[in-house]
């Protein structure tokens, strides 16, 4: 029986572990925000900020990381965030005030970034060259399918109330995230396999060395336009992504006359539209030129939020929450695989943790935009509106962002 190339079972690791962190935080981050503003009363910014401090602290730490997963790698720091990760929201259960609420959001959030989509894409990144887009793609696989099942996240808020939901969550993540971790590993030659699992090739072969494509440092890329681009175009995607995240339930439920339950049914459904996404990326692979399709995507967040801002009844409310969902799905991959295509591995760690730096921008402003002139109008209609038009003319980013020209070898 042919041996499983180990590459594919850090995929399928590191899908599990997404599949944790999206059922348990960024698709469900949206019902805990529902429920503390009935409960405790606190505003819709304030708990926005929660994301934008989340955000933030990802950016700050983005390079630091970044520096570590290239010299060190992913093995041990996947480890350690996933134990964060689940005390942190153990702290959660016990909050009583909003100082409380930001300060285990600090551990959650710290926790998350050490095992996020991010730190696993590099490792998959050093073991992948021939189907490396593919492989990205199946990795968000486990993100798509997470989302499918933040009902219960819901279901269990209703039935048992926040507090235990939050310190089962914790439980559930250490237990069933830290076996997931172990088997991350960061390089092929780690346990004895070569990129792509291929044979390694030897002078008396006969085979042509594989080219070994371009090998930025991170200077090199921070002097490229295409770095510039493809952050920026990246971040205006992501205030759509983020803005949706945090407060579609919301919405859903006080704009648009939904109830609760309903609203988390409907929200499903970005996560249904995530998972085809996804599929069209692992379908589509390395056949068209990535940064069109993902100029496409942002059109489609874009036409995908003022559908949802403006829904006059539940079809077009699910179509642009699919809409949305596939356009998330398809373009995500892309994003690192358009960066280590045009940088090469040589320190893509580093490189995609200072593009966080600038993606930021759309993970702190989408939100907290949304929730401040939700607060200051009782709705989230311009909000929503403005950072709609926002991500649609970021699209223009994605088409500037064309590759840069090898430099030379240093």
């Amino acid at each position: 029986m042919r041996k499983i190339f180990y590459g594919w079972r850090i995929v399928g690791a590191g899908g599990a572990l997404q599949f944790l962190q999206s059922m348990l935080l960024n698709q469900a981050f949206g019902i805990y925000v529902a429920v503390l503003v009935e409960e405790r009363g606190w505003s819709k910014t304030s708990l926005s900020a929660a994301a934008a401090l989340k955000s933030t602290e990802v950016a700050l730490l983005g390079p630091i990381l970044g520096w570590l997963v290239d010299r060190f790698g992913s093995h041990g720091l996947v480890r350690i965030g996933i134990v964060m990760f689940g005390i942190g929201f153990m702290l959660l259960s016990r909050i009583e005030t909003l100082v409380g609420f930001y300060a285990a959001f600090v551990v959650i959030a710290l926790g998350s970034s050490m095992f996020s989509n991010l730190l696993v894409s590099v490792a998959i990144i050093h073991w992948f060259e021939k189907h490396r887009t593919r492989a990205l793609s199946a990795l968000q696989f486990g993100g798509a399918i997470g989302g499918l099942f933040v009902f219960l996240v819901a279901w269990s808020i209703q039935s048992f109330g926040w507090r235990p939901t939050a310190f089962g969550s914790g439980v559930i993540a250490i237990v069933l995230g830290w076996p997931l971790a172990s088997m991350i590993r960061s390089r092929p030659a780690d346990v004895g396999e070569t990129v792509d699992g291929l044979p390694p090739v030897t002078k008396d072969s006969g085979q042509a060395e594989a080219p070994t494509g371009p090998a930025f440092t991170a200077r090199q890329a921070l002097r490229t336009s295409a770095f510039w681009m493809l952050s920026l175009s990246h971040g205006f995607s992501l205030l759509v992504v983020m803005a949706i995240n945090v407060h579609a339930i919301t919405h859903i439920k006080e704009g648009l006359g939904y109830s609760l339950s309903q609203a988390s049914l409907f929200f499903t459904l970005v996560t249904f539209g995530q998972f085809l996404g996804v599929m069209l990326g692992w379908l589509l692979g390395e056949k068209f030129i990535k940064r069109k399709v993902a100029a496409t995507c942002l059109l489609m967040h874009a036409a995908g939020l003022l559908l949802l801002t403006y829904a006059p009844g539940p079809v077009i409310l699910a179509f642009a929450l699919l809409l949305h969902g596939v356009a998330w799905g398809l373009r995500g991959p892309f994003m690192q695989a358009i960066r280590a295509d045009y940088f090469g591995r040589r320190s893509i760690g580093v490189i995609l943790g200072l593009s966080t730096m600038v993606t930021v921008i759309g993970n702190i402003v989408g939100p907290v935009m949304a929730g401040a002139f939700a607060d200051a109008y009782g709705n989230y209609r311009l909000g929503f509106t403005i950072l709609a038009l926002l991500a649609g003319a970021g699209s223009l980013f994605f088409l500037l962002a064309k590759p840069p020209k090898i430099p030379n070898p240093t």
